[in-house]
């Protein structure tokens, strides 16, 4: 809970001499969050409480999420400081790893992994899945097509090379013109939100271009994980590991939030029920926290109800729990 985790948020900023703002979106299966621009109005409300200051940890977990709102955090906490760090305990992924593209300083543990910054496309003309729901499409991914087209010209093509009309052609028939031209507009836009929060704080010919070529398409997958030294290393991010008493902290604070929103505990109604027919529920999915500006949570409430469901044609009954939420949103503590 907040009020436990609020003496190790006053460590950090004691050994990292900054305000710290913590974001957490919850990855707990069947309950995940992301990074949306909803939550802009209650950075800003621990902003302006912290005020103008030398320098800003932000305390980052996430899966990733909307990309625009990924910028717009970096920019908007930049506004705040002269020097912005993130501290990564475990996942900063996607979205989460573009914010920290916007960090002076990136303080990840050993086990702490960035990823590539790629999106996936989702519409409601993405290519259907046969047997699902209509509103269920596949995600198209940037680096899929990027993967296709490479494919058509290196291999399928050989010598002669593939006809660039014949792989448009290909692609059309089994993704909607307009989804590719958003493809294409997204990655042009990612490259440009990526370079614009490197450039501030990276210097050197081709090392911006260098990092965002990996993440942007040559890792060759969006589940790519990246450690700290690969980041250093290879990347040439400005990496650091925690020493011994500052990694305690972090972890401390990590395994209080990820006991609080259930991280590692895969939500099933069925399971959560056992052998009651109806209970109440409320469980916090995401959060951003600061010392003097409280908790805002992001969270679910409702009732889960057992209810026994007869098939009309075959007899055969079978039970289903029902959600009656109550309450979905957030609150501040």
């Amino acid at each position: 809970m907040y009020q436990n985790r609020l003496e190790l948020y006053k460590e950090i900023e004691k050994r990292r001499d900054s305000k710290l703002l913590v974001y957490v979106t919850g990855d707990r299966t069947g309950l995940e969050t992301k990074i949306h621009s909803e939550v802009l109005n209650f950075f800003v409300d621990h902003l302006d409480i912290i005020g103008d200051v030398p320098k800003i940890s932000l305390y980052l977990y996430t899966r990733g999420g909307d990309t625009l709102a990924a910028w717009s955090i970096a920019n908007l906490i930049r506004q705040y400081c002269e020097e912005f760090e993130v501290l990564i305990p475990a996942k900063a992924h996607s979205g989460g790893t573009l914010i920290s593209l916007g960090a002076n300083t990136i303080i990840m543990t050993k086990q702490a992994t960035l990823g590539p910054i790629d999106p996936n496309i989702n519409t409601p003309i993405n290519p259907p899945i046969p047997g699902a729901p209509p509103n269920i499409r596949y995600p198209v991914s940037v680096e899929a097509i990027s993967g296709f087209i490479e494919l058509a010209k290196k291999e399928v093509g050989g010598e002669t090379g593939a006809d660039p009309n014949k792989i448009l052609e290909i692609l059309a028939s089994h993704v909607e013109p307009l989804v590719l031209g958003q493809v294409y507009r997204t990655r042009a836009q990612i490259k440009m939100l990526g370079e614009r929060l490197l450039s501030p704080h990276m210097e050197g010919d081709g090392k911006i271009e260098k990092i965002l070529a990996f993440l942007c398409s040559e890792s060759g997958s969006h589940d790519y994980t990246i450690y700290h030294r690969e980041a250093r290393k290879v990347l040439g991010l400005n990496v650091t590991l925690p020493n011994d008493d500052l990694y305690t902290v972090i972890k401390k604070v990590y395994d209080d939030i990820a006991d609080e929103l259930a991280l590692t505990r895969p939500y099933r109604p069925d399971v959560f029920l056992g052998e009651q027919d109806e209970a109440q529920y409320k469980f916090s999915r995401a959060l951003v926290e600061s010392v003097n500006g409280g908790s805002h949570k992001f969270i679910s409430k409702g009732r889960l109800i057992k209810q026994q469901i007869t098939d009309q044609n075959t007899g055969i009954v079978r039970e289903i729990v029902q959600d009656n939420r109550t309450f979905e949103g957030w609150k501040h503590e």
